[in-house]
């Protein structure tokens, strides 16, 4: 727990609106994989349960979700995808290092494997990024105002140097950071999905300097490996938000305070919610996988919407915004 100094600055003739002690952007990831998908996010959105979206231009919906956040008033950000379903740009929808011999991206385990054997071309991983953002303006009408990797893609070796060169070159200011503050402290993670979060902690350390270097921005703080799927609760997302307030050191902040009020951490907390795919409903190009599929979405809608979470963010001082309000 941060303390809060007592306030010595003199009385002000107009009472304010206390500081909120952090600005969380709560988004939803995979809008636009199935129509049940975006029906979910939507509902979340409008219950004040998230305050952004991720949009997955190759998804199967992605034109409705992109059509429901203009007409729902949804802050949207892209979600570049170079693991799952089919590429964007057309040039390498035949032949490309990106895709296996089905004609789609190489999933989230094989992209890295292949990755680690020198076997992908970082100037067809440029072309697919370059091409998904001209996708999400002729979608939305606009640059995304952030930009992150499904399955965390975008910290991996050298994909971090070609994501941050496009991001600067289209002025596109934000990113994610996926490093989680108590990440070590969950016994009931399994091993395999410890072992992944481990190894994604450590790319996203090794972004750092590449994303800085470029002038890319983040929040300070990270949440939601800890808290995906059936690990969503309220005690869970508490300790999270625990764990993240006490990692941030007092007085330091990358969001301007006044110096009558307590310092504003910034945050993101990456949720998935939605309701299950339909069998063959939805996906990049391949369907839906198993866990678009399974409970396990419906569950974080519900755990967003609990009405004891939002009294948790207020006793926190927890004020939700968007990307674009940091």
């Amino acid at each position: 727990m941060i303390s809060v100094p007592s306030p010595v600055c003199p009385p002000q003739r107009t009472a304010r609106m206390p500081q909120p002690r952090m600005m969380l952007v709560v988004t939803g990831d995979d809008f636009g994989y199935c129509p049940r998908r975006n029906q979910g996010i939507v509902e979340c959105f409008q219950a004040g349960g998230i305050s952004n979206v991720s949009l997955l231009v190759n998804a199967s919906a992605a034109k409705e979700a992109a059509d429901l956040a203009k007409r729902h008033d949804i802050p949207i950000g892209l979600h570049a995808n170079l693991s799952e379903g089919v590429p964007v740009c057309q040039s390498l929808q035949q032949v490309s290092t990106l895709i296996n011999q089905r004609g789609v991206f190489q999933g989230k385990m094989g992209f890295r494997q292949a990755l680690e054997r020198g076997q992908l071309s970082m100037k067809q991983v440029e072309l697919e990024l370059r091409a998904q953002v001209r996708l999400f303006r002729e979608l939305t009408g606009q640059l995304p105002h952030h930009m992150d990797g499904h399955q965390h893609v975008h910290v991996l070796p050298e994909v971090r140097e070609v994501f941050a060169q496009v991001m600067s070159d289209l002025r596109i200011p934000y990113t994610r950071v996926p490093m989680e503050a108590g990440l070590h402290s969950c016994p009931w993670l399994p091993a395999h999905l410890q072992r992944f979060y481990t190894q994604v902690e450590k790319d996203a350390t090794d972004s750092i300097p590449v994303f800085t270097r470029y002038g890319i921005r983040w929040p300070d703080v990270y949440l939601g490996l800890t808290t995906m799927g059936q690990n969503m609760s309220v005690p869970n997302l508490q300790r999270a938000l625990s764990h993240a307030l006490a990692s941030w050191p007092s007085g330091t902040t990358s969001s301007s305070a006044s110096s009558c009020n307590q310092p504003v951490i910034t945050g993101e907390l990456m949720v998935h919610p939605g309701y299950p795919s339909h069998p063959q409903v939805g996906g990049c190009g391949e369907g839906p996988d198993d866990f678009s599929q399974s409970a396990d979405r419906q569950h974080e809608l519900s755990m967003l919407r609990d009405p004891s979470l939002l009294a948790l963010y207020s006793q926190k001082s927890v004020q939700l915004c968007a990307f674009k309000d940091l």
